[in-house]
């Protein structure tokens, strides 16, 4: 039995879950999220708590019952609070800004480079060398993140390059003469 999905999800103020045939709706302050079932997995409401339950004895509905309890938990979170991920440009001369729902950078390349956000993501740069990008669906978050840090990962001699803010780059040493 997977130890995850016996933690009941706690369904905060001021949010709406409604479970239709196969899918679960959260309707919250910063918007709604949706999210399809498995057949594998059984949710139920109970009070102001969501329970995730595995429908058969199986090693695949137990595993995607903790999954499901996950999924649920971080819709949760995201429309109340919202995710965040920040990066980091270390590196001379490379910069971002922010212009709408479009991030440009400058990463050394001989040209710039314009990453469009998808919809429901939006971006900042407080200064030239930092990102924050923000919104309600965690995995989507995280995948603009990786898709912007994936443009000039850290090289490993100088560490030159997009990093996540909490990300520590171990540096090889050079060659010795």
């Amino acid at each position: 039995m997977s130890r995850i999905a016996n933690l009941p999800v706690a369904i905060p103020q001021g949010v709406e879950v409604t479970l239709a045939a196969g899918q679960v709706s959260v309707k919250g302050p910063l918007g709604t999220l949706t999210q399809r079932l498995t057949s594998d997995v059984a949710v139920e409401r109970e009070g102001d708590t969501l329970k995730c339950k595995a429908r058969h004895k199986s090693i695949q509905s137990d595993a995607m019952s903790g999954t499901v309890r996950a999924l649920l938990n971080n819709m949760m979170a995201g429309v109340t609070t919202g995710f965040v991920k920040r990066l980091n440009l270390v590196g001379v001369g490379y910069r971002a800004q922010a212009a709408g729902d479009t991030l440009n950078l400058t990463l050394g390349f001989s040209h710039p480079v314009a990453h469009k956000m998808p919809r429901g993501v939006k971006v900042e740069t407080p200064s030239q060398t930092e990102i924050v990008i923000k919104g309600m669906d965690k995995q989507q978050v995280g995948q603009v993140a990786a898709e912007v840090r994936a443009y000039r990962s850290p090289e490993p001699y100088k560490g030159k390059g997009v990093r996540y803010a909490d990300e520590v780059v171990i540096l090889k040493e050079t060659k010795k003469k």
